[in-house]
């Protein structure tokens, strides 16, 4: 656990201060720079763009983790990356002719009700491919078991280069047109910043030859092709859905919701990144001891520090849009609180997505996740009708919940894994614990003072409880640590 923990550490830390540059541009700087629909247009571009990514690189991005570590040879593994870059050509070059040539057609779908989308739908094509060829690059990084500076370029680069563009907007010097162009075109450095970053770090021979395994290679591709679309589709298919049935201004106060709920997700992000190659490695490796014990210790850890966020989160919530203050938008407060619960249950799984996808039944994740879009797309469809954005966040909470109890029975029968114990019951009764106690307090009339004076008590209370029912051993050892630092 050791390179887990240090990258986990190092990540965490990027993805705290990403998360906090892009609150600022979220909460603040989009809200009151930018006009709401252009907000909800390049929320649209980028969302939709990200559900497209798996197609536009032919899933290399998983296929890179999944066969890596199983090559022996310096010349196999060059001939495997060469190829990961050459192969998604196949895709992009006959979809780009495919989409100039019914151009037209296809804009007027997407802006059927939105007609601000027509002139930009070519943007969306730009965009999943800068997306698609970064993660390719970081992939390549990531079984080199270096994850910390993708994750700077992915999590800071492109927060920070919007932060400039938007004040830019405030000056006059962009207009809100020319800021949905300029956000392509950071969306385009930061993929070029990813490519000379994983030269550096393994620079291949170049070989124009195909791998050996090329057959068993574009098979799980064409599977993780569906299956990494089906799961963009989960994330992304609310922000996608909901300009075509509602104003697009929504979107903005769809996005500004769950951008505040995916704080939750801020631990599992950055373990993720170098718990996926471990665990791929290990599946590879028939270590399967060692993939257990990771799927429990990520499982309650994450639980842990998804917890507190949830907490921190929701039970300062309308404070934090007061402090926004725009009226509008805090129709949103109750998606934070729905996302937020769908974020914990996705803790939960800890490292069961990756065993699956690395396992020889990785053809299950994909018939699981096209399940899941299919009944995501089919739920929002209904509940957005219903209840707006409200019932778009519904639709994903329901999905995630059913399909990740789905996962954890799947994983448990068929290699006998399992990620709970009795401390996750306890765990879990914590949170609703303190949710319901803290729900009405209120330590001081000023709306900052009261949420920073909230929050101390809500950690000082959990951290103690936590340890002192001893649910997590990275907590004992953080205290440990503390204490053994105090009597030095």
């Amino acid at each position: 656990m050791g390179i887990v923990l240090r990258q986990s550490f190092s990540n965490t830390l990027i993805l705290f201060l990403g998360f906090a540059i892009g609150g600022i541009n979220v909460l603040f700087l989009y809200t009151h720079f930018l006009h709401e629909d252009y907000f909800g247009l390049i929320t649209f571009i980028l969302s939709t763009g990200n559900i497209l990514l798996p197609l536009m690189v032919f899933g290399m991005n998983h296929t890179i983790i999944k066969f890596y570590s199983s090559y022996e040879q310096k010349i196999d593994r060059d001939a495997f990356l060469m190829s990961s870059l050459l192969i998604p050509l196949f895709v992009i070059i006959p979809l780009g002719l495919i989409g100039a040539y019914s151009y037209e057609t296809i804009a007027s779908w997407l802006s059927k009700e939105n007609v601000l989308i027509k002139e930009y739908t070519w943007y969306i094509f730009l965009v999943a491919i800068f997306m698609g060829y970064f993660e390719v690059f970081y992939s390549w990084t990531k079984v080199q078991f270096n994850s910390v500076v993708g994750n700077f370029i992915r999590e800071i680069f492109a927060r920070v280069c919007v932060s400039v563009l938007l004040f830019f907007v405030y000056l006059g010097e962009l207009s809100d047109e020319d800021f949905i162009v300029a956000v392509v075109i950071v969306y385009g450095a930061r993929a070029l910043l990813m490519k000379l970053y994983a030269f550096y770090v393994y620079m291949p021979k170049i070989l124009f030859r195909l791998p050996e395994n090329i057959r068993e290679i574009m098979s799980f591709s064409m599977y993780i092709i569906i299956a990494g679309s089906a799961s963009g589709i989960l994330l992304e298919i609310d922000k996608f859905m909901i300009p075509q049935m509602e104003k697009i201004a929504e979107v903005a106060y769809y996005s500004v919701a769950v951008y505040i709920a995916s704080v939750v997700a801020i631990p599992s992000r950055a373990m993720q990144q170098i718990t996926t190659p471990i665990t791929a490695d290990g599946m590879n490796n028939q270590r399967y001891d060692e993939v257990r014990s990771l799927y429990k210790q990520t499982s309650i850890n994450l639980l842990v520090v998804g917890g507190l966020f949830f907490l921190l989160i929701n039970l300062n919530v309308i404070d934090l849009y007061q402090l926004i203050n725009k009226p509008q938008f805090t129709k949103g407060i109750g998606v934070v609180l729905i996302i937020s619960f769908a974020k914990l249950v996705e803790l939960a799984l800890g490292t069961g997505n990756a065993i699956l996808v690395n396992s020889k039944y990785f053809r299950i994740f994909f018939y699981l996740s096209l399940a899941m879009a299919i009944s995501v797309i089919l739920l929002n469809h209904w509940l957005i009708s219903v209840i707006g954005i409200h019932g778009a966040a519904l639709a994903t909470f329901i999905v995630v919940l059913c399909y990740s109890i789905i996962k954890i029975v799947y994983i448990k029968r068929k290699v006998q894994m399992q990620p709970f114990s009795m401390k996750t019951l306890y765990l879990l009764l914590l949170i609703i614990g303190m949710y319901v106690g803290f729900f009405f307090i209120e330590l001081s009339s000023n709306i900052l003072m009261n949420m920073v004076l909230k929050s101390i008590l809500i950690i000082f209370c959990y951290l103690f409880l936590v340890k002192l029912m001893r649910i997590s051993d990275a907590v004992e050892g953080m205290f440990q640590f503390i204490k053994s630092r105090k009597n030095q």
